[in-house]
């Protein structure tokens, strides 16, 4: 692999971090602007602090799996270049369009695509891309059954409460539960790119005699244990900064269409969020933060009744979820076409 091609790639993934944080926002800051607890503006910072706080939390389960999505013999500059470029393409459509896709499968569908463009589906590992891909449905199935029974739950815990003063707790404990679920949307989305980077330095400097300090990749029983701590921190700062920028097209979707919300909505979705966040990123399945509150919104609606949530737009988001994984791949195979073509590098 050239430097200069090593350089292009850990720069794109940064800016693929940077726009899955304006992209993926509004998964962290929708509820809590919607239910008015924070402005949008107070919402972003908050939500970016926490971002950047999952640094000291998680350990490196999802860089591991989405390092290892394809044979190592199917790692190339030219495959992780191709796939990071398909991934930020569908990012920028979708976030223009106002569709709260996953920038989880789109990372995961461009990283197959290349590499299937490149030598074959043989090369891909189904087993860890099926269990990704389970989750485009179990993710938001989870998130809705946990937030429902949070529902309850809360709903029983209050029911003798004053509405006005536990409308007053509910917009503080939002607080809380819109930090976990912005501390477990940096865990499991920023280790996403990380994976990318170390995939990339592992390929460089294969059959080196001599991996400097800043590239080495330390592996544990065949597991990724450590990474360098400027791939860490630039990934986590650029998730952060992305945050800060927003996705107001998106925040309008996830935080009014879906069903209306109250600080009691948003406590329990969010929480039920970083549950299952929490839950997957220990088990090092990269899941969608999409998915997961937007399963967790149609939860608390479903408390009330059956017809507060607007199935409408929710199938509609679900046609854009299940169409991530297969169009990033044919769209980064393409790309992968036409790069190497172009520069005679595969």
């Amino acid at each position: 692999m050239d430097f200069t091609i090593l350089i292009i790639i850990v720069i794109l993934a940064f800016a693929f971090d940077l726009i899955n944080g304006f992209h993926d926002a509004a998964n962290s800051i929708a509820t809590v602007v919607s239910t008015k607890v924070l402005t949008p503006f107070q919402a972003v910072l908050w939500a970016a602090a926490f971002n950047w706080l999952a640094y000291l939390v998680f350990d490196l389960n999802i860089v591991d799996t989405i390092s290892k999505i394809v044979d190592t013999s199917a790692i190339t500059p030219m495959v992780i270049l191709s796939g990071i470029v398909a991934a930020i393409i569908w990012n920028l459509m979708t976030w223009y369009l106002g569709i709260p896709s996953s920038s989880s499968h789109t990372l995961v569908g461009g990283f197959a695509g290349a590499a299937i463009a490149f030598t074959g589906w043989d090369v891909v590992h189904t087993g860890k891309i099926a269990v990704i891909a389970a989750f485009i449905f179990l993710a938001p199935l989870l998130g809705m059954f946990i937030s429902y029974l949070l529902s309850i739950a809360l709903l029983w815990i209050s029911r003798k409460g004053n509405p006005f003063r536990m409308e007053k707790r509910f917009k503080g404990f939002q607080l809380l539960s819109s930090a976990l679920f912005s501390l477990g949307h940096g865990g499991n989305d920023a280790q996403k790119v990380m994976g990318i980077i170390a995939a990339a330095l592992m390929v460089y400097f294969n059959g080196a005699n001599e991996v400097p300090h800043w590239a080495q990749i330390e592996m544990v029983n065949g597991k990724v244990h450590d990474i360098p701590h400027w791939i860490v921190l630039g990934c986590y700062s650029a998730i952060a900064m992305g945050t800060l920028i927003g996705g107001w097209r998106i925040v309008k979707t996830m935080g009014s269409k879906i069903t209306k919300l109250t600080p009691f909505d948003g406590v329990a979705a969010e929480s039920a969020g970083a549950i299952l966040l929490f839950g997957t990123e220990a088990f090092g399945i990269p899941v969608s933060t999409t998915h997961t509150i937007t399963g967790a919104i149609m939860g608390t609606g479903l408390t009330r009744r059956v017809t507060a949530v607007r199935w409408g737009v929710t199938i509609n988001l679900l046609y854009a979820w299940i169409l991530t994984i297969p169009v990033s791949m044919l769209l980064a195979g393409g790309i992968y076409y036409l790069l190497s073509s172009i520069t005679g590098i595969s």
